[in-house]
């Protein structure tokens, strides 16, 4: 049973459902859960660079994360991290907190015919010492994807 749970979140309507599960889960069985958005930075900038647009967007999408998780009943803790790369971000930010489980969204990217997971949840799955949980939004099996999700 996990003590706390790491969710990764973007404006996407895949990590805000994964955030309430994680609330879910939390409440069960009394766990306290992380909030994370990821900045990426591009490699020609320094880590630290300024990035003052996608640090404001970043924090709502942190408001909107504590908004879902408030309506879901459970109050969780956010923060905003700068990186080269989200996967790696997450893997360490869960091996620095010591979480036993991150919960993450996953959306449609569709090649070839075949849904594909995207290379931020395949690092994170292939990496993370601690349970995974992949959470995406039903198929809507006439348009392709579900509502909302692209």
């Amino acid at each position: 049973m996990p003590n706390a749970i790491l969710v990764p979140v973007t404006n996407s309507p895949a990590s805000l459902e994964a955030l309430t599960a994680a609330c879910i889960v939390g409440k069960q069985r009394k766990a306290k859960v992380y909030v994370v958005h990821i900045i990426e930075v591009l490699r020609s900038l320094p880590l630290n660079a300024g990035m003052e647009a996608e640090a404001r967007r970043g924090e709502q999408v942190l408001r909107k994360a504590a908004e879902v998780a408030q309506h879901a009943g459970y109050q969780v803790s956010g923060e905003l991290l700068q990186a080269r790369e989200a996967g790696s971000a997450i893997v360490d930010e869960a091996r620095d907190r010591g979480v036993d489980m991150i919960i993450m969204g996953v959306g449609y990217q569709r090649m070839i015919g075949s849904v594909q997971m995207g290379k931020t949840a395949d690092f994170v799955m292939r990496n993370a010492a601690c349970q995974v949980w992949l959470v995406r939004p039903a198929l809507d099996l006439e348009g392709g994807h579900a509502e909302g999700s692209h």
